[in-house]
C-alpha cells in the first residue's frame, strides 16, 4: 500500500491521538491541526490525500474551513460530526465536503468512508464520449470542462457524477446506481448527496441553473443527463 497522508483537523487531543495511532499503524501517515486556521497552514505546507475535519471547533469552525479549503483545492474532506440531522449534513456538503460521518463512529466505518472519498468511479479516465454543445463542452480524457466558452473547475467527485451520467446520457439513472457508482458500494440512501452534488454541477455548467437544460431531475427514479441529438 503506497502511504497517503491523512490530516485530521479537530480540537480534542485525545480524538487526535487515537486517530494518529490507528490510522498510522495501518500505513497512513497522519498530520494533525486543533484548529482551522492551523488545518490550511497544513494543507499548503503537507498537501495532504484527504482531510478529516470536525465541525465543532473554536476559531473560523468547521463548515468556514471546509469553504475555505474548497475554494483552492480539491483534497476530498470528510466531515466528522456529533451533529446527525439532514440539515447538518446538506450544509457540510454544501460547504464542499465529499462525505459526512458521525460521531462516535467504528474504526471500519471510517476507513470504508476514507477509501470511498480516494476512489474514483470506475472505467478510468476513458470515460465517453466527449460533449460539445453550445454552451457546453467536455473533454474527459484531459478532464476538461467548459460552459459559456469559460473553464470550469469541478471536484473529483463531481467530475465522476458528471461522468457517470454523461456515460448513461438521456436515460434515467436511478438514485442508487448514481451513489454507488461514484462513492462506492456501501452507499445507495445517501439521496441528500447527490441532491447537493447535482446542484452544484447545475450552477458551474447550466446557462440557467433554476431552470436546467442538461441535468435532468427524474422524479423518485434519479437523473438524466440530455444530450442534444447531433
Amino acid at each position: 500500500m503506497s502511504q497517503q497522508t491523512i490530516l485530521v483537523v479537530d480540537d480534542e487531543p485525545q480524538l487526535r491521538r487515537v486517530m494518529r495511532a490507528t490510522l498510522t499503524e495501518l500505513g497512513y501517515i497522519v498530520i494533525d491541526a486543533k484548529t482551522g486556521e492551523e488545518a490550511l497552514e497544513k494543507l499548503h505546507q503537507d498537501a495532504p490525500d484527504i482531510i478529516l475535519l470536525d465541525l465543532n471547533m473554536p476559531g473560523i469552525g468547521g463548515l468556514e474551513t471546509c469553504r475555505a479549503i474548497r475554494s483552492g483545492s480539491d483534497t476530498p474532506i470528510i466531515v466528522l460530526s456529533v451533529r446527525n440531522t439532514e440539515r447538518d449534513k446538506v450544509e457540510a456538503l454544501d460547504a464542499g465536503a465529499d462525505d459526512y460521518i458521525t460521531k462516535p463512529f467504528g474504526i471500519q466505518e471510517l476507513l470504508a468512508r476514507i477509501r470511498a472519498a480516494l476512489r474514483r468511479a470506475p472505467g478510468g479516465e476513458q470515460g465517453p464520449h466527449p460533449v460539445h454543445t453550445e454552451h457546453l463542452e467536455i473533454d474527459f480524457e484531459s478532464r476538461k470542462v467548459q460552459s459559456a466558452g469559460k473553464a470550469v473547475r469541478l471536484t473529483p467527485k463531481e467530475f465522476d457524477l458528471l461522468r457517470i451520467l454523461v456515460s448513461n446520457a438521456n436515460r434515467a439513472v436511478p438514485h442508487r446506481k448514481l451513489l454507488q457508482a461514484v462513492w462506492g458500494p456501501d452507499y445507495g440512501d445517501e439521496t441528500e448527496y447527490l441532491r447537493v452534488f447535482v446542484n452544484a454541477l447545475r450552477k458551474k455548467i447550466e446557462p440557467n441553473p433554476s431552470t436546467p437544460q442538461y441535468l435532468i431531475t427524474e422524479p423518485w427514479v434519479g437523473y438524466r443527463f440530455n444530450l442534444p441529438e447531433g
